[in-house]
């Protein structure tokens, strides 16, 4: 399959918070920032966030975990997409792109997960899950529009209420990531290690011992 995320982005970089960035707590995430910097890996600035706060940062993945990674209606790969897609709608490209590889890995389709980003409508993908995809888009935009319609129109797409209650949760996490990402100056890092670095999250989920 043909690769549609750039090879080489911006690298791992200084937080807008220098506390933030230089006192991280010890915990999983400073294990793993550790680690990527003894191997001169990048590694996902997210990681400065979660290892600042470990108590918050176990809250958050655990929550994550279970919206994300375990059994639910909609399957895994479909919430990773809600997340890149949410991610795109708010212009975060951290979790754009780290969220896309995700969906890319579990998928197995780089180029279709790309293709629902950038033009929905022309995508190949299930008629089903862009009724899903619209209706992130006017969680993310017009929150306060959402009407008894709209989720008629998921119920006549063939999304039962137990989907959809997964559909906006996972929505309205990677609302709280876009904001909580791009606020602290989070970067992107190079397309190899957002690939690297989703496989794992694709196969484990969210949660770091």
């Amino acid at each position: 399959m043909k690769t549609t995320m750039p090879e080489s982005i911006e690298a791992t970089s200084s937080l807008f918070l220098a506390d933030v960035q230089n006192k991280p707590q010890p915990g999983p995430h400073f294990d793993l920032i550790a680690a990527a910097k003894s191997s001169g890996a990048d590694y996902w600035g997210i990681w400065n966030l979660l290892a600042f706060r470990p108590k918050i940062a176990d809250a958050l993945c655990r929550l994550s975990h279970e919206i994300m990674h375990e059994d639910a209606p909609i399957g895994v790969a479909l919430r990773e997409l809600i997340a890149a897609y949410t991610s795109s709608l708010n212009r975060c490209e951290f979790c754009m792109k780290a969220h896309a590889a995700v969906a890319a890995d579990l998928y197995n389709d780089e180029a279709l997960v790309w293709s629902a980003i950038r033009d929905l409508e022309s995508a190949t993908l299930p008629e089903q899950d862009k009724a899903m995809l619209r209706f992130v888009r006017k969680v993310t935009l017009q929150s306060g529009s959402i009407e008894e319609t709209d989720i008629a129109a998921l119920h006549a797409a063939g999304w039962d209420d137990a989907a959809i209650f997964y559909g906006i949760a996972a929505c309205a996490l990677f609302n709280f990531y876009n904001r909580f990402v791009s606020a602290n100056g989070v970067k992107p890092v190079s397309g190899r290690a957002f690939r690297r670095l989703a496989a794992r999250m694709a196969e484990k989920g969210y949660v770091r011992e």
